[in-house]
């Protein structure tokens, strides 16, 4: 575990970032330096907030981000007061309810469903990791980033409104029970799309690192369209002769770059590292850690890694349930993709452009796909309730949003109605 390099700066509090948020305990503050306002184009980081007027609310220094500021009784009636008919999960963040946004709710705002999460003042995460959402997601816009379209903070609530990506989760599209398996050419799709929010992270005028890159956190909407959720993790990335950002590290276990986990330097390159293993994930069909299999199967990584460049071993790994539909050429670019990811010299990586590269081909690789028999089976009546009361048991444990650790962590999900 790195120890974070400290620098000097003026310490902080939350009533300087949002002040409606508290009450105010000193009538006669000390007047602040007015701030210039930042230019439409030009992207506030936490780094900007803590430097600039310490009274400026997070709505001023969001003006013309198109981010919406809603009471906190406008979201107990978008969710039927986080009515529990419309919880969708709940992770390390806290709860998630769905919701919808009437066109009459507010000027400009379409009517829409949402998904409504809300901060479990108890559970492992804080108003830093809300802050670091709204920040990066109210300013950054891209169609394979989950959509910001508003936040609350009353008192001590906070709350982030998102758009509803009705397919849920990559995790539980790809390893639900008793679910259709997700097609080979879907699998590349999402992938790909996954891979273009990433390099437009990594590309942006001021860098970002996910740093919690994993399948929870890609969500899919009617179409399979990807987009990456879930941004208390991000940093902004290394500027100017910088070649790494120092943090204390968080992140997944078995997702994280393992020079990020001995010393701490976050870069770009450790998203690649995590993007190599959701490869893995999709080639396979198993997770990237899991306890249930021999100790020597346990880390996808660490196991299959070795055998990506090997065709005889690499048809052995492949994940039974796509019942060999899928293109042998395909898949192997994948594979020989997945190995150069998680090399161990970072500066072995390829970047996410180069990702892209390769992989848009890949999606047009249809010609050589196996088409099997479509077999329909057909179960006895105790065998099909025992079947619906798994696949509802799942439902309720995996939500949009699931929860994230502490490397030494393992995969926790906890499921408990919001009190509001």
């Amino acid at each position: 575990m790195a120890v974070m390099k400290k620098k000097k700066k003026t310490t902080m509090k939350w009533q300087d970032y949002f002040p409606r948020c508290f009450r105010v305990e000193n009538p006669n503050p000390k007047p602040k330096k007015p701030v210039s306002k930042q230019p439409s184009f030009q992207r506030i980081s936490l780094s900007d907030l803590s430097s600039s007027t310490l009274s400026e609310d997070l709505s001023i220094s969001l003006a013309g981000s198109n981010i919406h500021v809603f009471t906190l009784q406008e979201l107990k009636v978008i969710t039927q007061n986080f009515s529990s008919s419309n919880f969708l999960g709940e992770g390390g963040f806290g709860p998630v309810h769905k919701g919808f946004i009437d066109d009459k709710l507010r000027p400009g705002l379409k009517a829409q469903p949402v998904a409504v999460k809300l901060l479990d003042l108890d559970g492992t995460q804080g108003h830093r990791e809300w802050l670091t959402e709204v920040i990066f997601l109210g300013q950054l816009r891209h169609p394979n980033l989950v959509k910001l379209i508003g936040y609350c903070c009353e008192e001590q609530h906070r709350l982030l409104v998102y758009e509803y990506m009705p397919r849920g989760s990559l995790e539980n599209q790809l390893f639900r029970r008793y679910s259709v398996s997700l097609p080979w050419l879907t699998r590349i799709k999402i992938a790909l799309e996954a891979a273009k929010g990433l390099a437009f992270l990594h590309e942006a005028e001021k860098p970002v690192i996910y740093r919690d890159f994993k399948a929870s956190n890609i969500l899919l909407d009617s179409d399979y369209t990807a987009k990456l959720s879930d941004f208390g993790l991000a940093k902004d990335g290394p500027e100017g002769d910088e070649t790494h950002v120092s943090t204390r590290v968080m992140g997944t276990q078995g997702y994280a770059a393992p020079e990020y986990i001995m010393t701490g330097h976050l870069t770009a390159a450790s998203d690649v590292y995590s993007f190599g293993v959701l490869l893995l994930e999709l080639l396979t069909g198993r997770k990237s850690v899991d306890k249930t299999r021999s100790h020597r199967e346990q880390n996808l990584a660490d196991w299959a890694r070795p055998m990506l460049k090997n065709h005889r071993k690499l048809s052995r790994i492949m994940d039974p349930r796509l019942e060999g539909q899928y293109s042998e050429a395909g898949v192997q670019k994948v594979a020989a993709l997945a190995f150069h990811c998680l090399s161990h010299r970072p500066k072995l990586r390829p970047t996410m452009s180069d990702v892209i590269r390769v992989l848009e081909p890949v999606k047009d690789l249809d010609h050589d796909v196996q088409i099997g028999t479509f077999v329909f089976a057909v179960t006895s009546n105790g065998d099909s309730q025992k079947e619906s009361e798994e696949h509802k048991k799942t439902k309720k444990e995996s939500g949009h949003y699931h929860q994230r650790h502490k490397l030494h962590e393992g995969h926790k999900h906890q499921t408990k109605s919001p009190a509001i």
